[in-house]
């Protein structure tokens, strides 16, 4: 007991909305329904929880985080609530509370665990049919604060001392999961392949529609991590867990669960780096990046590209450097800054006609020309909103990657087609413009991303002054009656393109 206020287990109390006799009477109900029946709390106990720090046994914190997930309708892991044990890294004066809001970095030993514990609760989720939209989004610079020293620090330094407290060899009772048992490199590779189908999968549909099995197989993968493999193994599992992760952040941007989405991306650098792969690791970081200029927040995204690219470590590949300046350079373009844009591209150019490496990641094969050329067209789109002569060049690039979109990713195309349709309608070329809007619109509705329909609600802006072309006039109307009714208010999750 620290004998000071649990601040994050009284806000979420807070926001609830119980008494402290309903959650002490809800604890045990749960309790009893997770296989705990001789488990009983009072309001006292409840009181000494939030007000003076007390720590409860197992399993009284997956209890609360369950209680919350339900109540509140998003993912709440016991490190939400202040109810870790072990591995408390940092500590603000006086509370007891980690240093950190967003509970980043957790302590290496931590991260099956809490890998296990966050799927679980967003599988939970799944099935009760609610949406995890509740929570707020961690600024890029307390994220970037709380993990620099530990992204920067290298893991296998960790393997000569002393084991105090090893989850590898944990009891399973303390996971919410089916009952792992060691596997081999048969099941690892069956395990890689997946990987592979999802990827495809969502690159085609969007991420709604297999969301939960990416959900499900990382936790399964989550269980298997808890077991101790050779280090080959291990080193293979952890990448695939960091490679699952991405996707599942992945798919939750795309389907608008902005938080859930970036806590997979944390997650992701955490067992990439468990797994020795700094590289990946930094791209999983460029990922939650490139979601704060999706929604608006720059700033946010150049602090973490910051991080991601000193994070990465002298393995970079130029490809995925040049993946990072493209990010980089759309965040620049959101701000207005034409020139630092148009130097930041330039890098990306060169680093990508640099690539000669032969053995790119499979993490990076899916940014080909077109990526490239997609990815610039949108960051002259982009600006084009600050500089309209940038439009011409955002047509220029977004021909070129359609010229090469072949392959199925639909959902690239469609953002192609839109980032086109914007630069016509900027370059006073509604007629053009009403060709790729169209094109675009077509494809919209048999995909699951609602990244899409974001970018087409800042392309339906760019109507309004041709509302009287007849043209442009039928194709508003269009676009009004597809597009998915707006998200309330308050959902955490409104996008910009």
């Amino acid at each position: 007991m620290s004998g000071q206020p649990n601040t994050r287990l009284a806000d979420l109390f807070g926001l609830a909305g119980w008494s402290k006799g309903e959650l002490a009477r809800l604890v045990n109900r749960q309790a009893a329904a997770m296989g705990h029946p001789q488990l009983a709390t009072d309001t006292s106990r409840v009181r000494r929880w939030i007000d003076m720090g007390e720590i409860p046994r197992d399993p009284v914190p997956r209890v609360l985080a369950a209680l919350f997930t339900e109540r509140l309708g998003r993912v709440v892991t016991i490190e939400d609530i202040g109810l870790v044990r072990h591995g408390r890294a940092g500590k603000r004066q006086g509370d007891g509370i980690e240093e950190h809001p967003d509970g980043v970095p957790w302590p290496p030993e931590r991260t099956a665990a809490v890998l296990t514990e966050f799927t679980g609760m967003d599988l939970m989720l799944n099935r009760r049919g609610l949406v995890g939209a509740g929570a707020a989004l961690a600024a890029g610079s307390t994220l970037s604060s709380a993990m620099h020293d530990w992204l920067h620090t290298d893991p296998a330094l960790r393997a000569d001392a002393p084991v105090l407290d090893d989850p590898l060899h944990a009891d399973p009772a303390g996971f919410d999961r089916y009952e792992a048992a060691p596997i081999g490199s048969q099941e690892i590779e069956e395990l890689e392949r997946s990987v592979e189908v999802f990827r495809a999968w969502d690159a085609a549909r969007g991420g709604g529609l297999q969301r939960k099995a990416v959900v499900g197989q990382l936790n399964e993968v989550g269980g298997m991590l808890a077991y101790h493999h050779p280090p080959h193994l291990q080193r293979r599992l952890w990448g695939v867990a960091a490679n699952l992760a991405v996707l599942a952040g992945w798919m939750s941007h795309d389907v608008g669960l902005e938080p859930t989405a970036q806590k997979y991306f944390v997650i992701a650098a955490h067992a990439a780096r468990e797994g020795g792969d700094r590289p990946r690791a930094g791209e999983a970081l460029s990922r939650a990046a490139r979601q704060m200029v999706h929604l608006g927040r720059p700033d946010d995204a150049l602090d973490l590209m910051k991080l991601a690219q000193s994070g990465a470590g002298e393995r970079l590949q130029p490809r995925t450097k040049a993946m990072f300046h493209t990010i980089e350079a759309w965040a620049q373009a959101s701000m207005g800054k034409g020139q630092a844009m148009r130097r930041t591209l330039g890098r990306a150019e060169d680093l990508f006609v640099s690539d000669r490496d032969a053995e790119t990641p499979d993490w990076m094969q899916t940014f080909r020309d077109e990526d490239l050329y997609g990815m610039q067209a949108l960051a002259y789109r982009t600006l084009a909103e600050f500089d309209p002569g940038a439009a011409a060049h955002a047509q220029h690039y977004a021909e070129k990657a359609l010229a090469l979109r072949v392959d199925g990713r639909e959902r690239s195309k469609i953002f192609d087609h839109l980032s086109m349709a914007s630069a016509c309608f900027i370059a006073d070329d509604p007629e053009q413009a009403d060709r790729y809007a169209r094109l675009a619109l077509m494809s919209m509705g048999s995909n699951s991303s609602r990244r899409t329909w974001d970018r087409l609600r800042q392309m339906y802006r760019l109507t309004a002054e041709y509302a009287g072309y007849p043209k442009i006039h039928q194709l508003r109307e269009e676009i009004r009656l597809a597009l998915p009714k707006p998200r309330a208010k308050g959902d955490g999750n409104s996008a910009r393109a």
